[in-house]
């Protein structure tokens, strides 16, 4: 393909795979506001997010069997459509509850874009620069916390929350419309492929078994979820704990959102010299000693509003170059199931992050402690499955 075909299609892909986090990013400055309307809590409007977090967990393992039996195209059309549909239903709720299961439905929806957009990375571009492909979906995605939230606080500001699921919804007819004229067909469909559940869970578990796979999907996994960690509690921290305003909590998002772009786009300089290995090694590292120097500030009463944001900038730096890297290390070993692969991964990453932003619920309004605690142990388990992996691990990839 030709560097401007690469460019689009880089676009394209960033933009669904962006899909979902905008999702998430978008509402947040409005949690309060939430509340208020549906006479809840804050904690429990977070959990409208769990359900976002469930429902792509689960969805990405409907969608896996389905991309590898059907091609890419399809699967995503019923997808958006019905991330449509639940987007406009999120305008007429009346009580917490709807709002939960109506962001678990438009989740499912969502999930399609993001199974397909890593799928057909491994579908059209070289093993050996996947990881610098799924740099640039990073960049793309990293948009979405630069603008999203401070795009919302706006939105929410002038129009009330409800807007930005109109927003959203209007957002995902433009990708639908992009994935019918202007996405290729990348993958030939596997007519043969059995979508009868002894048959997926046969096909996931050969995924499942291949020792590269989930040594590098658990590290991203946990890595993300410390970042899902952040965006369920930083509401709550910012805005409650700070008294920083709706659109203050945009900008501080955006400015955070910088360390991720900045480190992922750093990344495709490093692999210049070094490997994905050597890169998530040293990251990975940096990431456990960070967190746990966040979580001895919280338990000391030690930290400021400026402190808090520069911990969480460092996190993030390491997670630019841990999740790339990981993404590719993870899907190198497949071709004929990159599908049913990157739904797991994706349902690994979605899960392990419904569980820590469902864990945020439980501490009270008052704390910091929730960030940084969940944060570390994230952290440090990550670390130690990459020690024990480095001994059986044998990378395809590079």
């Amino acid at each position: 393909m030709t560097t401007s075909k690469n460019f689009n299609l880089i676009m394209i892909l960033g933009a669904l795979a962006a899909l979902g986090p905008f999702s998430i990013d978008m509402y947040l400055p409005g949690f309060d506001s939430i509340a208020d309307d549906l006479n809840t809590t804050i904690p429990k409007v977070s959990l409208s997010l769990s359900g976002f977090f469930i429902g792509i967990s689960f969805g990405q393992l409907l969608y896996g069997p389905l991309l590898d039996k059907y091609g890419r195209k399809k699967p995503l059309y019923f997808g958006l459509a019905l991330y449509i549909v639940a987007s406009v239903g999120c305008l007429a709720v009346t009580n917490i509850n709807q709002l939960i299961v109506l962001r678990f439905v438009q989740a499912i929806g969502s999930c399609a874009a993001a199974v397909a957009s890593m799928a057909m990375v491994r579908d059209l571009f070289p093993i050996k620069e996947s990881a610098k492909v799924f740099a640039s979906l990073m960049l793309v995605i990293a948009i979405s916390p630069m603008l999203a939230p401070t795009a919302g606080g706006y939105l929410m500001t002038a129009f009330g929350w409800q807007s930005v699921f109109m927003f959203l919804a209007g957002m995902a007819l433009l990708m639908l419309l992009a994935v019918v004229f202007f996405l290729p067909n990348s993958f030939r469909p596997d007519p043969e492929y059995s979508l009868k559940p002894e048959a997926m869970i046969i096909k996931f578990k050969s995924v499942l078994v291949v020792p590269q796979f989930y040594t590098y999907a658990l590290i991203t996994s946990l890595s993300i979820s410390g970042l899902f960690t952040y965006v369920a509690a930083s509401p709550m921290v910012f805005m409650n704990l700070y008294g920083v305003s709706k659109t203050g909590y945009g900008w501080i998002f955006a400015l955070l959102s910088v360390a991720f772009i900045g480190s992922s786009q750093i990344n495709r300089l490093i692999l210049r010299w070094h490997n994905s290995k050597t890169i998530i090694t040293w990251a990975l590292t940096a990431q456990a000693i960070i967190s746990m120097l966040f979580l001895l500030a919280a338990l000391n009463n030690m930290l400021s509003l400026y402190s808090t944001i520069a911990f969480i900038g460092l996190f993030l730096s390491c997670l630019g170059l841990i999740n790339p890297n990981a993404a590719a290390l993870s899907l190198a070993p497949f071709s004929k199931d990159a599908g049913s692969a990157s739904a797991l991964m994706g349902a690994f990453q979605m899960g392990l992050g419904a569980m820590a932003s469902f864990a945020v619920s439980f501490f009270p309004e008052t704390s910091t402690l929730p960030m940084p605690l969940i944060m570390t142990v994230a952290a440090v388990i990550a670390w130690f499955i990459l020690y024990l992996g480095n001994k059986t691990v044998s990378e395809q990839a590079f």
